[in-house]
């Protein structure tokens, strides 16, 4: 399996368009402490030649000319990406598919509650039925999402898109960021050898999610935030992690410690935000995950399990 880190921030990317936060700061100012990224996807294959994405980011079009094996190759219209899997119906994972509209053939794998966000807004029927297939996924029903690859998808705690709370909130008063069902998802890949499990979003551990973690080769996990209240405290935001459906690293209820005991041979933070002072080469932050065993993702990563 040869998997591929297309991009590896959070909503808005790294440095954020509009942000001057002290990390988003270093960004502008060119410091080589930190590296720019774009909002998180990969790339995932076992011959080269044919590619699913996990995720597809609204860069899309820079990460593929990014990267020569998503080139086309062949003939006058061609391209090696064969499906696109979705984890959410996130903007910074949706986005991208609106680029992928040149009559181009692929499929497209997700469950019926994100296929049902996407037929609900008619942006996305730019993707002809007669080029795109529209293939629905389900839990416990592992499916090969291109030749070589099985993956299969599992839920994760977590909510729903942020464009999408006006009418929780209207139902219920109030929204809902750790449950367990269609809208957020993770994925396990496997090519029969490897098993690398991608998670970019996770709003708190559970004892299930544990137990599928376990004896992975590896895992790409959720590294939204260092610490819960971050964007609060940078004066950039109002939301916790928490309340955007996301463990923050550090802390007894983090990452770092819910992992701690887990036995995996690489672990590897993506869909970083830009706030995070992990990004920062050499920071307390960035040296405490390193402590711990983990990576801090960048876009270009190739991962062979």
């Amino acid at each position: 399996m040869r998997l591929l880190v297309l991009g590896s921030a959070a909503g808005g990317g790294f440095p954020q368009w509009n942000c001057r936060c002290p990390v988003c700061a270093l960004a502008w100012e060119g410091d080589p402490r930190v590296r720019r990224r774009t909002q998180t996807s990969v790339a995932v294959s076992v011959d080269g030649e044919r590619w699913a994405l996990v995720n597809c980011a609204p860069e899309i079009l820079h990460q593929i000319q990014a990267v020569p094996a998503l080139h086309p190759r062949n003939g006058r219209r061609h391209s090696p990406v064969a499906s696109v899997l979705l984890t959410n119906a996130d903007i910074d994972h949706i986005a991208g598919l609106l680029s992928l509209r040149e009559s181009q053939p692929f499929r497209l794998h997700a469950t019926a509650a994100i296929h049902g966000v996407l037929a609900a807004n008619s942006a996305f029927d730019v993707l002809a039925p007669e080029h795109v297939e529209r293939r629905t996924v389900g839990f416990g029903d592992p499916f090969e999402v291109v030749a070589g690859i099985t993956a299969e998808i599992f839920p994760v705690p977590g909510k729903i898109a942020l464009y999408l709370e006006r009418g929780e909130i209207e139902a219920s008063g109030a929204v809902a960021t750790t449950v367990e069902g269609e809208q957020t998802v993770g994925v396990e890949l496997s090519d029969g050898a490897a098993r690398v499990l991608f998670i970019p979003g996770c709003a708190v551990m559970t004892e299930a999610l544990r137990a599928r973690l376990e004896g992975a080769d590896a895992v790409l996990f959720d590294g939204t935030v260092w610490r819960d209240d971050e964007m609060v405290a940078a004066g950039v935001g109002t939301k916790t992690g928490a309340r955007m459906g996301h463990m923050a690293m550090s802390g007894p209820e983090g990452s770092l410690a819910a992992l701690s005991q887990i036995k995996v041979k690489r672990k590897i933070f993506v869909h970083i935000n830009n706030t995070n002072p992990a990004l920062v080469e050499g920071s307390p932050e960035r040296l405490a995950v390193e402590a711990a065993g983990w990576e801090v993702a960048e876009d270009g990563m190739e991962i062979t399990p």
